[in-house]
C-alpha cells in the first residue's frame, strides 16, 4: 500500500511533465506573450532544481514522509493557481510554485522506494510497478493534454492534477512509514547556509542561461556569472566545514557517481528538448491539431514504460548491465535525428518510429541511472544521491529548453522579418513576431482576410513563417543529438555495476 502511494506521487509528477507541453502552444495563443513560452517550462525546472537536492538531503535526516505530504499539498495548490492564470506572467509564477512542490516530490518519492526495498533485486522487481505508473501517466499525458485543450479548455490540463493529488495524499499519509537513515545525537542543525548557496548558485545560473543569448554580454550578465561561480565556490568551501552538509561533495569525487551525474545532465538535455518543442514543431511548423500532435508524442512517453519493464527483467541477469545504457543513448540519438530530418510531408509512420525509438532509449537510460546510483551510494547518502541525479537531469532539461527557446526566438524572428520585408509587408511584423499566429487558427483567418484586402499573399507568408519555425526547432533538436552522442561516449566511464546482494543496513524507524 505504501508503494501504491508512491506510485500515485510519481504519476502526479509524470503527468504534469507531459500534459503541459501539448497544451502550451494553445495557452500562449490565448494569454499572449510568446517571449515567456520557454519560461513556463524553465520556471518550473528552476525551482525544482533548487528544491530537489535540499529536500533529498533533509529526507535522509528527518525521514521522507513529512516532506512528501507537504510537497503534494504545495503541488496541488499550485496546479489550481496555474489553471486560474489570466496572464502568462502569472502562469510563470504559478509554475514556479508548482516546481517547488514538484522538486520536493522528486527529491523524496524516488528515494522512498529504496527505503522500502533495500535489496537491489527486490527493488528492481517492485520498480516495474513504478515504471508502469510513470508510463501510464506519461502515455496518457500528451493525448489527454490535446483532448482537454480542445474539449474543455487548456486550464483543465492543470485541474486534472487535483484528483491524482488527493489520492497521493491519502495513501502517503495512511501507509508510508516514517524512516530515517541517519542517527544524530542532540539537536539536529539544518544547513541553512548550504541551502541558500544552492539557491543562489542554481538560480543565477538559470537566469544567465536564459538571458545571455537575448541580451548579449552586458554588465548584468557578467554579474550573474560572477554570482553563480562565487556561490558554487562558497558552497564547496562551506560544505567541507559543515557538520551536517546538505550537499556532501564526496559524492562528486566517486567515479561511478560523478559519471552518472554527467549522464543525467545529458539525458535531461535531450529529453526535455524533445518533450517541450516537438509539440510546437508539429502544431506550429506542420499545422497539426493539438490532438494529432499529442498522439504523435504518445509513443515517446509510452515506450519509456515498455523499455523500463524490459530493462528491469534483464539488467540484473546480464554480465554487463552497463550495456543497457549504451543501447539507450544510441536510440535517443536516432530519435532526435529522425525529428531533425522530418518535415511537413514526412509520413506519420516515420515520425512515430522516431518517437518510439526515443521512448525506448529513455526507458533504458532513466531507470538505470537511478538504480545504478542507488547501488553505488552508501545508505546515509541514498536520498541526496537519488535527488542529485534527478536535479541534474532537470538542469540538463533547463539548459535544453532555454537554448532551444532562444534559437526559436532568434531564428524565427529573423526569418519572418526577411519574408515580410521582401514582400513589402513589414507593417504586419507585430502580428507575425510570435509563432502563436501559427497555432491559433481563428487569428490566422482574420489576418489572412486583412492581408488579402491589402494585396498581400498571406498564405505564402504563413508558410514562410512555418519554415522559419521548423528550421529553428530542427537546430535545437540537433543539439539534443550532440547531447545523446556525448552520453553514448561517456557511458564508458561508468564502472561496471554489480548486483550481488549486499548486507542490508537497518534503517531507523521513527514510527
Amino acid at each position: 500500500m505504501a508503494t501504491l502511494g508512491v506510485c500515485f506521487v510519481i504519476m502526479l509528477v509524470a503527468l504534469d511533465q507531459t500534459i503541459v507541453g501539448t497544451a502550451l502552444p494553445t495557452i500562449v495563443a490565448e494569454l499572449k506573450g510568446f517571449d515567456l513560452y520557454a519560461w513556463v517550462a524553465t520556471s518550473y525546472l528552476l525551482t525544482s532544481v533548487i528544491t530537489v537536492p535540499i529536500f533529498g538531503r533533509l529526507g535522509d535526516y528527518f525521514g521522507r514522509k513529512p516532506f512528501l505530504i507537504a510537497s503534494i499539498i504545495v503541488f496541488v495548490v499550485a496546479s489550481m493557481l496555474c489553471g486560474m492564470a489570466q496572464s502568462m506572467f502569472f502562469l510563470v509564477l504559478a509554475r514556479g510554485l508548482q516546481g517547488i512542490g514538484g522538486g520536493m516530490l522528486v527529491g523524496t518519492a524516488f528515494a522512498s522506494i529504496a527505503d522500502l526495498f533495500p535489496d537491489p533485486h527486490v527493488r528492481l522487481r517492485w520498480q516495474i510497478i513504478l515504471s508502469a505508473s510513470y508510463g501510464i501517466a506519461t502515455s496518457v499525458g500528451p493525448s489527454l493534454g490535446g483532448f482537454l485543450t480542445q474539449s474543455l479548455g487548456w486550464r483543465w490540463v492543470f485541474y486534472v492534477n487535483l484528483p491524482v493529488g488527493i489520492l497521493s495524499l491519502f495513501f502517503a499519509w495512511r501507509y508510508l512509514p516514517h524512516i530515517r537513515h541517519i542517527k544524530h545525537e542532540g539537536k539536529m542543525r539544518i544547513d541553512w547556509l548550504g541551502a541558500l548557496l544552492i539557491t543562489v548558485a542554481l538560480g543565477s545560473l538559470q537566469l544567465l542561461v536564459e538571458l545571455l543569448p537575448k541580451r548579449g554580454l552586458t554588465m548584468g550578465m557578467a554579474l550573474l556569472l560572477i554570482l553563480s561561480v562565487g556561490a558554487f565556490y562558497a558552497l564547496w568551501k562551506w560544505e567541507q566545514r559543515a557538520a551536517q552538509p546538505i550537499l556532501p561533495f564526496e559524492l562528486f569525487r566517486d567515479p561511478a557517481m560523478s559519471s552518472l551525474f554527467l549522464l543525467s545532465i545529458l539525458a535531461g538535455f535531450a529529453m526535455f528538448s524533445m518533450l517541450m518543442y516537438s509539440p510546437l514543431l508539429f502544431q506550429g511548423g506542420f499545422g497539426m491539431s493539438p490532438r494529432d500532435a499529442g498522439l504523435l508524442i504518445t509513443p515517446l512517453v509510452a515506450c519509456i514504460t515498455v523499455a523500463s519493464i524490459i530493462n528491469g527483467r534483464i539488467v540484473t541477469r546480464i554480465p554487463n548491465p552497463n550495456l543497457m545504457m549504451y543501447v539507450g543513448f544510441a536510440l535517443v540519438a536516432l530519435s532526435c535525428l529522425g525529428v531533425v530530418l522530418s518535415h511537413r510531408s514526412t509520413p506519420t509512420s516515420v515520425i512515430l518510429a522516431a518517437m518510439l525509438a526515443g521512448g525506448l532509449g529513455l526507458g533504458l537510460v532513466l531507470p538505470n541511472l537511478t538504480v545504478f546510483a542507488q547501488q553505488s551510494a552508501s545508505r546515509e547518502h541514498l536520498g541526496i544521491a537519488t535527488a542529485l541525479l534527478q536535479s541534474l537531469r532537470m538542469i540538463g532539461g533547463m539548459l535544453g529548453t532555454a537554448i532551444t527557446g532562444t534559437l526559436v526566438t532568434q531564428i524565427y524572428g529573423k526569418g519572418v522579418t526577411q519574408a515580410l520585408e521582401s514582400d513589402h509587408a513589414a507593417q504586419w511584423l507585430a502580428e507575425f513576431k510570435d509563432p502563436e499566429i501559427l497555432v491559433n487558427h481563428d487569428i490566422q483567418s482574420t489576418l489572412l482576410a486583412q492581408m488579402l484586402q491589402a494585396g498581400h499573399n498571406g498564405s505564402a507568408l504563413l508558410d514562410a513563417a512555418r519554415a522559419s519555425l521548423v528550421s529553428a526547432i530542427h537546430i535545437g533538436i540537433a543539439l539534443a543529438i550532440v547531447a545523446a552522442l556525448a552520453g553514448l561516449w561517456f557511458v564508458r566511464r561508468v564502472p561496471l555495476i554489480r548486483f550481488a546482494k549486499r548486507h542490508q543496513v537497518e534503517p531507523v524507524l521513527s514510527e
